[in-house]
């Protein structure tokens, strides 16, 4: 069953938004030839990643509908893309633009939400226990201090903090 659009729901100045983005710049550019979508690795293994979908349907204002779904945080960074693309659309800057509307717009991968969460409380990614500190000591290293202070000032500053899962 195809899925319906409805006309009265798209945002046509969502493609404007994802412009002024850096990295969003050539956007227009693609005319969808697929190039991009038949060279990526991720579209190997997982099918809702598809470059060229993703950049017509930003380009029909389907704002919704990208920023929420998790295909846009897909993009390995491998600019494969980037290199075989005759219309030089920069593919892996564009997803990044549409990962910037996204937080911008409230909408953030689980995964970074967790990594925001984890600098939030321990002021780093991974949690150094006593247990760990102790091998450090074994081997004459520095004992590593939780110190999230500095962190959460920055994080409460910017406006990250209302990203944080507490979990204490």
């Amino acid at each position: 069953m195809e899925e319906v659009i409805r006309v009265k729901e798209l945002d046509r100045n969502f493609k404007y938004q994802v412009i002024k983005e850096p990295g969003g710049e050539a956007l227009l550019k693609c005319f969808a030839c697929g190039t991009c979508t038949a060279s990526c690795p991720v579209r190997e293994v997982d099918e809702r990643f598809s470059p060229r979908k993703i950049i017509r349907m930003t380009i029909l204002g389907m704002k919704k509908e990208v920023l929420e779904n998790e295909f846009i945080w897909l993009c390995s960074g491998c600019y494969l893309c980037q290199e075989r693309c005759p219309q030089d659309v920069r593919i892996t800057d564009l997803m990044t633009a549409l990962r910037n509307v996204a937080v911008k717009e409230g909408y953030i991968h689980p995964s970074f939400v967790a990594q925001i969460s984890f600098l939030y409380r321990l002021g780093r990614l991974y949690e150094v226990t006593e247990f760990d500190n102790k091998k450090r000591a074994k081997l004459g290293l520095p004992q590593i201090q939780s110190q999230p202070d500095e962190i959460r000032l920055l994080f409460d500053e910017t406006g990250i903090s209302k990203f944080v899962e507490e979990k204490e």
